[in-house]
C-alpha cells in the first residue's frame, strides 16, 4: 500500500509536477538569467505572511534541496505589530508548509502609523532596513523578497504615469546602507495568476494586506485603493484587445535603446543626447 503524502509533501508536488512550467521554470530562469545565487550564499528569504512571499519560501527551500549549488537558508519573518489573528495565520501557513521560520518583532506599524507624512513610504524604508539588519545579524549576505514579474510590470507603468521618469524594478541590488548585502527578487519571471492559482489548487489561504491601516482578519480581503491598483485593473483592460501587453512591457525593459532617447540617468547623474549628437 503506498504511503499517504503529508499536505507539505503534497504542496511540493504540485510546483514540481502540476505547476512545474508556471512555477518552477521561470524561477529556473530567472535564478540563472540574472546570476541570484552564487556558492556560499546565506540567504534570507523574507515572508510576509502574503501569497508571493510564502511560494517563495517553498520555492527557495526545493531549490536548496536539489541544488548542486552549496547555499544555505534563514527563513525571516518580521512582526512589524500584526493583529494576533494574522501573527497566527503566518505560523499557521509556516507549519502547512513545512517552512522553519524565524520570527522577530518590532515597533514599526506604531511608528510609521503614527507619522503626520507619507506612513506608507516611512513603513516600507523602516521594514527593509529592519529585514537587512537581522539577516546581517543572522550571517547572511542577501536577503530575497516576493515581488513577481506582475509587480515588475505594474512598477514600470507607474513610474512612468506618476513618476515622470522610464523605470523598471531590479531583480538583484546591492544595498546602500548595508554593505556587502544585496536583495534578489526569485519570482521576477513567475506571474501573479499562476501564484494565485497554485494557492486556490492547494486551498491554502494567506494574509491579503499585512497594513495597520487595511488589516481586519487574518483572511479579510479589503485592499485600499491605490495607484498600483488602479494600474493593475488598466492593465487588466488593455490586455483584453492585446494578449501580448505585460509581455511586451516585460521585454521592453530589457531591451532599452538609448540611442532612440533624448535623455537618461545612471548612477544618478544626468545625460543629454546632445553629448554625443
Amino acid at each position: 500500500m503506498p504511503r499517504e503524502l503529508s499536505r507539505s509533501a503534497l504542496i511540493e508536488r504540485s510546483i514540481i509536477k502540476t505547476y512545474h512550467k508556471q512555477l518552477w521554470t521561470p524561477f529556473i530562469n530567472a535564478l540563472k538569467q540574472y546570476a541570484l545565487i552564487s556558492p556560499g550564499d546565506k540567504i534570507a528569504v523574507c515572508i510576509s505572511g502574503g501569497k508571493d512571499s510564502m511560494l517563495l519560501a517553498k520555492l527557495m527551500q526545493q531549490l536548496h534541496h536539489h541544488s548542486d549549488v552549496p547555499f544555505a537558508l534563514e527563513y525571516l519573518v518580521m512582526d512589524p505589530g500584526y493583529a494576533p489573528a494574522n501573527r497566527a495565520k503566518i505560523e499557521e501557513n509556516a507549519e502547512i508548509l513545512g517552512v522553519p521560520v524565524t520570527i522577530f518583532e518590532s515597533d514599526i506599524f506604531a511608528v510609521a502609523n503614527g507619522a503626520e507624512k507619507n506612513p506608507c513610504y516611512l513603513c516600507a524604508r523602516m521594514r527593509r532596513g529592519a529585514l537587512y539588519a537581522k539577516a546581517q545579524e543572522l550571517g547572511c549576505n542577501k536577503i530575497a523578497l516576493g515581488h513577481h514579474r506582475d509587480d515588475v510590470i505594474e512598477t514600470t507603468v507607474m513610474a512612468m504615469f506618476y513618476g515622470a521618469q522610464l523605470q523598471g524594478m531590479m531583480p538583484k541590488l546591492h544595498s546602500t546602507n548595508f554593505p556587502g548585502m544585496e536583495l534578489i527578487r526569485p519570482l521576477y519571471c513567475v506571474r501573479e495568476e499562476d501564484i494565485i492559482a497554485w494557492a486556490k489548487h492547494n486551498e491554502l489561504s494567506f494574509l491579503q494586506c499585512a497594513c495597520r491601516f487595511t488589516e481586519r482578519t487574518a483572511t479579510a480581503g479589503h485592499e485600499t485603493e491605490s495607484k498600483r491598483k488602479e494600474v493593475k485593473n488598466l492593465i487588466r483592460t488593455l490586455r483584453e484587445n492585446n494578449p501580448d501587453l505585460e509581455s511586451n512591457i516585460f521585454h521592453a525593459i530589457h531591451a532599452v535603446n538609448l540611442d532612440m532617447f533624448p535623455g537618461w540617468k545612471t548612477k544618478g547623474e544626468k545625460h543629454s543626447f546632445l553629448e554625443t549628437y
